[in-house]
């Protein structure tokens, strides 16, 4: 007597379900536990403010300088620090993007004259949309 049918063979049947909720979980842990934050290749030590405004402009250009007179627009050196090169600099840069605003990134050792003059050039440019760049500071 024979009790077990040979011509049959059973499929074995794999369940999903339990890899599909570990790679669920596994990605749900990467995206709370990722951060995102804009890094520059330039490491400017900004002043510190009290009353600082942390809103962020959704279109901005961004002039770095440096504690040692160098200037950036938009992660290009200027060729000098003079104020038809800056003015040649925000022409290019606003002529893109004409609504954007100015962000002035200064070094906390920035000559203060550079700064002065950027902003005066951004006067003249017509440029109205202009704020300078600080980070919080801790004491309050």
């Amino acid at each position: 007597m024979r009790l077990q049918n040979d011509d049959f063979e059973e499929q074995p049947e794999i369940n999903l379900t339990s890899l599909i909720d570990v790679v669920f979980l596994l990605l749900i842990f990467f995206m709370v536990s990722t951060t995102f934050e804009r890094q520059t290749l330039l490491r400017v030590d900004l002043p510190e403010a009290a009353t600082a405004e942390t809103e962020e402009q959704p279109r901005q250009i961004e002039l770095i300088i440096t504690d040692d007179g160098q200037m950036y627009l938009d992660d290009q050196m200027l060729v000098d620090t003079s104020k038809g090169t800056i003015a040649a600099a925000f022409q290019q840069a606003f002529d893109s993007r004409p609504d954007a605003a100015l962000i002035i990134r200064a070094d906390t050792d920035a000559p203060h004259g550079l700064v002065v003059r950027a902003m005066d050039v951004a006067t003249e440019r017509g440029i109205t949309r202009l704020g300078i760049a600080t980070m919080p500071s801790e004491g309050e």
